[in-house]
């Protein structure tokens, strides 16, 4: 299934703890206290799971709005907005995106970063200190329309993975349908305890905390 939005993210360090992510991914390396207490034979192994309870430490939030537009469906670009809380404190970090499929980036705003910068199709980032959020938006060609009037946002794998396992992560996606005449129809995977999904008649909404490699699909079909 070819993703949305494709990205990918180094990190300097030869020790590297990743977030894959679509339509963004970040990498990010552990912290020098996780790595010494945390032992890794208790990480998921990559197998999805949903988690009923959120973990009781902090974990990296990557929250998701995606407008779409009357346009969207001719062009398939969105408005996106995105956020990225609790990113893990590491002296260097870049967030890559798919070059042909983001423009007009830009950074929001950041806090607890000391500095960060868009470089083309990245995002760059230096002395990210604990409690570190950064908020980009840019235009993203995510919206697919792969037979008469179907209409499909994808989105994954999302997973947040070190050395052979994977860590609890929270993903919360709003999709705003405003004045696209389109509606939902569907949503994979399906709600479910840990995958929370919430509908309106111009919203799409979910909120899960998970291990393992999530994909999600939202499939939006004409009003009339």
């Amino acid at each position: 299934m070819a993703p949305a939005v494709s990205c990918l993210t180094r990190m300097r360090s030869a020790e590297a703890l990743f977030l894959a992510l679509l339509p963004l991914c970040v990498q990010a390396a552990p912290s020098e206290e996780e790595l010494f207490f945390k032992n890794i034979s208790e990480v998921n192994d990559g197998d999805l799971r949903f988690l009923a309870t959120p973990p009781e430490k902090k974990a990296h939030h990557h929250s998701n709005h995606i407008t779409l537009t009357p346009d969207s469906l001719v062009t398939g670009w969105v408005k996106l907005e995105q956020c990225h809380e609790h990113l893990d404190a590491v002296p260097s970090t870049e967030i890559v995106y798919n070059q042909d499929r983001i423009r007009a980036l830009r950074v929001l705003r950041s806090e607890n970063i000391e500095r960060a910068w868009v470089d083309g199709h990245r995002v760059q980032m230096e002395n990210i200190r604990h409690a570190a959020l950064i908020c980009i938006e840019a235009e993203s060609l995510a919206l697919l329309n792969e037979q008469p009037n179907v209409y499909q946002l994808l989105n994954g794998p999302y997973m947040r993975r070190f050395l052979d396992g994977y860590y609890p992560m929270r993903v919360t996606m709003k999709v705003s349908l405003g004045d696209s005449g389109l509606r939902f129809d569907s949503l994979t995977p399906v709600a479910q305890l840990g995958f929370v999904v919430r509908v309106s008649q111009d919203e799409v909404e979910y909120d899960t905390w998970f291990e393992g490699r999530l994909n999600t699909a939202i499939r939006l079909v004409p009003l009339n």
